[in-house]
């Protein structure tokens, strides 16, 4: 019985992702992370489409919006909040850690 593989990419923080070589990473159409990118889930630094470039933390955000989006069945919108306040609630923790809570 063959095992099934597993495909791994590691994508450093800085060196970036365009539109196509992120929507492949996160298995979603490009219309998707452009609906992201409109909702401010996303912040490519470019000014068009074919022009975007996503940073490395972008990877996993566009992963947790995709979860996010089919798990809870959330909207766009919905999406963009959702990680908002993820996002609020890892500073705080991390503020509460560095005062030693």
């Amino acid at each position: 019985m063959m095992k099934p593989t597993l495909s791994v990419s590691i994508v450093e923080e800085e060196a970036g992702l365009d539109l196509d070589e992120l929507s492949r990473a996160c298995r979603v159409r490009r219309t998707q992370i452009e609906v992201w990118v409109q909702e401010g889930v996303l912040a490519p630094e470019g000014t068009t489409p074919d022009d975007w470039r996503f940073r490395g933390s972008a990877l996993r955000r566009a992963r947790q919006a995709q979860r996010l989006s089919g798990a809870l069945e959330l909207n766009p919108a919905g999406v963009a909040l959702a990680l908002d306040l993820l996002d609020e609630i890892a500073e705080l923790r991390a503020r509460l850690h560095r005062l030693g809570g």
